[in-house]
């Protein structure tokens, strides 16, 4: 787990060589010492470097660049050092090395690297460059410099004291990597994160990017969620991937469930999706949506009646689904560039009535309401209309896609699936489409997941949309269908049940067992499980 020491962005990173890039000890600073006679508690160069002696300061260099010469012809990548340069490679960041090696050093050594060499560094800065060697700030600095970024958004990686305190000297963010002892004295300095491995680094940069719209990563999230203090004993749905309510023990048998969430890109109805996406979270944990709260923002300049209209729909919303709202805030600030609204439902049921995502088993069937991507296939038909005229899409064809719009509640067949015990899992499909949402259910189920991609139900409009804009509709937002997993012998009837409703529903896959993961299979060939960064509709816009 990363431990963040502060907030930070990364735009460039700077390796240290031998020990960082190189596996450690390939180079014999004892031998190298005693080979020109340097006393033990003084640094090589600059020991060469103050010899009155130019004829002895030359032999000492030409003992130095052989020995070195020889290590670096011995030396192997670190564990994880062409990994990290390929991820680096596809962020597109600036990448050098600063090393107190000489240049043919770090050439002779890169030559023992599979995939990695000279020019995949924007810059290598050796002790053969008119700039003093660390501990000196001053290569950190030209560093910084050359990628026309500011120190401080410059990663420097090093295994020496010498390369934290350049880093520290110069503002940069610094990593230690820990090799375990060297033999080196450590002065008391604190690097900004220490690491055991070249793959945290990777997280670290993460952390540093700027994030694109939609969901906060997955990973990263799961990995505040394990720094999180011991939980309160009443709470009886933990935070998690997946987890989209929170469930409390008040006493005994009375449960109280909570879920929040904002609406920040859908303009029009704004109060109805924030009344409906919320209700469909409290839906999936077998409770009844019953008290709301809101926080509307809405930037300066907004009318009076823009506010009122919006208020107008959460109630309307809160009427037809038998919602008590409670109140909330309303403000205008600039904090906010368009209206944002916040809604915090919560419902009670009894303890026994609580649908938890662990209770999912193998064997269980997955079913799905509706078709994929209801949401997406109404947003794309408000929101680009007139793109969709150009591409030859009829008035009649784009009214019926922003029909859509009035199915994205899932709270009927919510509701005709927790009459049944054997439910033992749902989920509604929100952002990231089916394929997130399926991660999400298993990760919070902590089962593996087995879906036939060829019985996924697409709509015909939503897959027409989709091939004329070219996204996948398995990555696009879909509030409207629900998942939930339920025992087979009570498959029949829940199906059944649904279907009561008016809502179609569709058997798509199996629960495996214990772990994570999809696999997928296609008319019986394994395929692989579509994985989506972002929601299509976002790439989309």
């Amino acid at each position: 787990m990363i431990k963040l020491p502060r907030a930070y962005r990364v735009q460039g990173v700077l390796f240290d060589f031998d020990g960082t890039l190189t596996r450690p000890f390939a180079i014999d600073f004892q031998a190298i010492k005693a080979a020109i006679e340097c006393p033990p508690d003084q640094t090589i160069l600059e020991f060469i470097a103050a010899l009155p002696d130019k004829n002895r300061q030359r032999q000492c260099q030409a003992t130095l660049h052989g020995m070195e010469m020889e290590a670096a012809g011995l030396s192997r990548p670190h564990e994880g050092a062409e990994e990290l340069m390929a991820f680096l490679k596809t962020l597109g960041l600036p990448v050098g090395i600063l090393t107190r090696n000489s240049a043919a050093a770090v050439e002779r050594a890169l030559d023992n690297f599979d995939r990695t060499g000279m020019n995949d560094f924007d810059l290598i800065i050796t002790r053969d460059d008119p700039v003093s060697p660390k501990p000196s700030p001053e290569g950190v600095l030209q560093a910084a410099g050359r990628f026309k970024i500011e120190p401080h958004e410059l990663l420097l990686v090093g295994d020496f004291h010498f390369d934290i305190q350049a880093g520290q000297r110069a503002g940069a963010l610094t990593v230690l990597l820990d090799n375990g002892d060297t033999g080196h004295p450590v002065p008391d300095l604190h690097a900004d994160f220490t690491v055991q491995s070249l793959a945290e680094v990777q997280t670290i940069v993460r952390y540093g990017l700027p994030l694109p719209a939609g969901k906060f990563p997955a990973d990263l999230l799961d990995d505040y969620f394990e720094d999180l203090p011991a939980s309160d004993p009443r709470l009886l749905i933990t935070p998690g991937i997946g987890e989209d309510t929170a469930a409390l023990d008040l006493a005994g048998n009375d449960t109280l469930v909570i879920t929040s969430d904002p609406i920040t890109f859908v303009t029009d109805r704004l109060g109805e999706y924030t009344v409906v996406i919320n209700a469909n979270d409290i839906a999936t944990s077998g409770a009844i949506p019953q008290w709301l709260m809101t926080t509307l923002l809405f930037p300066p300049a907004s009318s009076a009646s823009a506010v009122r209209m919006v208020m107008r729909d959460i109630a309307r919303a809160c009427r037809k689904w038998g919602i008590t709202l409670c109140g909330g805030h309303t403000e205008i600030t600039d904090a906010v560039s368009r209206p944002v609204v916040i809604g915090t439902l919560t419902a009670a049921l009894e303890r026994e009535d609580l649908i938890k995502k662990d209770r999912m088993q193998a064997g269980d069937h997955i079913l799905l309401t509706k078709g994929v991507a209801v949401e997406g296939t109404a947003i794309i038909a408000h929101e680009l209309a007139e793109r969709l005229q150009t591409l030859g899409v009829g008035e009649a064809f784009i009214l019926k896609c922003q029909d859509f719009t009035e199915e994205i509640s899932i709270l009927p067949e919510a509701a005709a699936a927790r009459q049944f015990s054997g439910v033992t899992a749902m989920h509604d499909v929100t952002e990231g489409g089916l394929a997130t949402a399926l991660a999400e259910l298993s990760m919070a189920g902590g089962q593996r997941l087995r879906i036939d991609m060829a019985a996924i139900p697409v709509y015909p409009q939503t897959a027409r949309l989709c091939r004329l804009l070219g996204i996948d509709p398995l990555g696009l937002i879909g509030s409207g269908s629900l998942l939930l997993t339920c025992h087979p012998e009570s498959s029949a009837a829940v199906e059944a049940a649904i279907q009561q409703c008016g809502v179609p529903v569709t058997r798509i896959g199996e629960v495996r067992g214990a772990g994570e993961g999809i696999e997928a299979r296609h008319c019986g060939r394994a395929v692989d499980w579509p994985v989506f960064t972002v929601d299509e509709l976002t790439r989309l816009f």
